[in-house]
């Protein structure tokens, strides 16, 4: 069987690509090992072996897995000591979210080429609505036949794609495709792909729901389907049951939404062991604030609202936030906002993750902004855009405040792409 025509791991022909897709023009295609496989593609050395990303200190995550590494029960979001544990040849790398998002930017290019109802989730999957499309593009599972074939051919990266009449049972057909396959449920035959998958497949249905529903006999989603709503209430409360009970029958009316805005933009990291050092946190604030204003600033928009997360050793967590009169995408002033914010909390305590999020978005683009009284017309926002012009020639790695020169653990984080070394007057000195 090629790799167009693969149908994933049920193997079941009823829903291989040849199913009956009429009525089915939703579909949602998902990354294989999205991070590990652009790695992959740049090393292509590492094809076949266990790649993972993320986790490499003590207290770190695994972002992604190759599927070499799953094999050995390797997965994203686990503790990086468990991973390696699990699977100690595996080869562990740094993130490189500048280029997970470029790769994004030319997928997601793709899928609109075919739409324009695109609706990212994430970096790596997106619903689309390709009823717009049948008439020059064929039949829906011709559709992600094509869009398969085109991914791999431009970006050298593959996808597997649930083809389905709502989003919900779209999205199962993607996970069940994968890797590298197609998944068609066909609109008579929601039910036989639905039921005989077990509860937590269901959207809501987290572990501790999955063990309240454990205990009532409930294993799979047609056992939920045929329970009585009372006896759901009983377990998981209205709203939750009710929403459960309708995903049972495979009802999910929602449509694709393209061009979602973001509610928020943030960076955090988590230190490799507790730390107290004020001057240690300042510069971790000025990395974050520098990740968060170039993201803002590559996103086109600006904030209002700058808060902080900050979680102590024994795991408290205390959220603060200040909203400002105008807007900004400016790092040093989310900078500025975020220490004083930070300050305000009184003597330090021993700190294990800290994390700095503008929210309150609007588009950049014209929105207005009141100087302050003897400030420059031009300053902070241009050497900063001038910064981001430098980083998209030659890379972040090069550009951002002196006093992160050198410093590799702040100029690097598990969970957003972008750090930097700028020759300028530096907000993080002494204070």
């Amino acid at each position: 069987m090629g790799r167009s025509q693969a149908i994933g791991r049920g193997r079941d022909p009823r829903f291989g690509p040849d199913a009956d897709d009429a009525g089915c023009t939703i579909l949602h295609v998902d990354m294989d090992a999205f991070f590990a496989s652009v790695e992959i593609r740049k090393r292509p050395e590492l094809r076949g072996r266990p790649v993972v990303v993320g986790g490499l200190g003590p207290r770190g995550v695994v972002s992604s897995a190759s599927y070499e590494a799953r094999k050995f029960g390797v997965r994203s979001a686990m503790p990086a000591m468990r991973a390696r544990a699990l699977c100690p040849q595996a080869i562990f790398l740094p993130p490189d979210f500048e280029q997970y998002t470029a790769a994004s930017r030319a997928v997601m290019g793709i899928f609109r080429d075919v739409t324009p109802l695109v609706e990212p989730l994430s970096l790596d999957e997106a619903f689309l609505d390709v009823a717009g499309a049948q008439r020059l593009m064929g039949r829906p599972a011709e559709i992600a036949r094509r869009l398969r074939e085109r991914v791999f051919e431009d970006q050298a990266l593959t996808c597997s794609v649930g083809v389905a009449p709502s989003k919900f049972v779209a999205k199962l057909g993607s996970t069940r495709a994968k890797p590298d396959g197609v998944i068609v449920v066909p609109a008579g035959l929601v039910l036989d792909f639905l039921h005989p998958l077990p509860v937590d497949a269901l959207w809501g249905v987290g572990e501790r729901a999955a063990e309240a529903l454990h205990r009532l006999g409930l294993a799979t989603v047609g056992d939920l389907a045929n329970a009585p709503v009372r006896m759901l209430r009983g377990a998981l409360g209205e709203a939750a049951a009710a929403h459960l009970h309708e995903l049972s029958w495979g009802r999910d009316p929602r449509r694709v939404v393209p061009e979602q805005v973001e509610k928020s933009i943030g960076a955090e990291m988590t230190f490799d062991t507790d730390v107290g050092d004020p001057s240690v946190i300042k510069r971790s604030l000025l990395a974050l604030s520098e990740k968060v204003g170039a993201r803002l600033r590559a996103g086109g928009v600006v904030g209002r609202t700058i808060a902080i997360k900050v979680r102590l050793a024994d795991f408290k967590t205390v959220n603060r936030s200040r909203t400002v009169t105008a807007t900004t995408d400016v790092a040093r002033e989310i900078f500025e906002i975020s220490w004083g914010l930070f300050r305000a909390l009184g003597p330090a305590d021993q700190v294990r993750l800290i994390g700095v999020r503008v929210e309150g978005l609007s588009t950049g683009a014209g929105a207005s902004r009141q100087l302050t009284l003897g400030e420059p017309e031009r300053g902070w926002r241009e050497a900063e855009a001038a910064a981001d012009a430098v980083a998209a020639r030659f890379g972040r790695s090069i550009v951002g405040p002196a006093s992160l020169l050198g410093r590799s653990d702040l100029r690097r984080t598990e969970n957003h792409p972008h750090s930097a070394v700028v020759p300028l007057s530096d907000p993080a000195g002494p204070s």
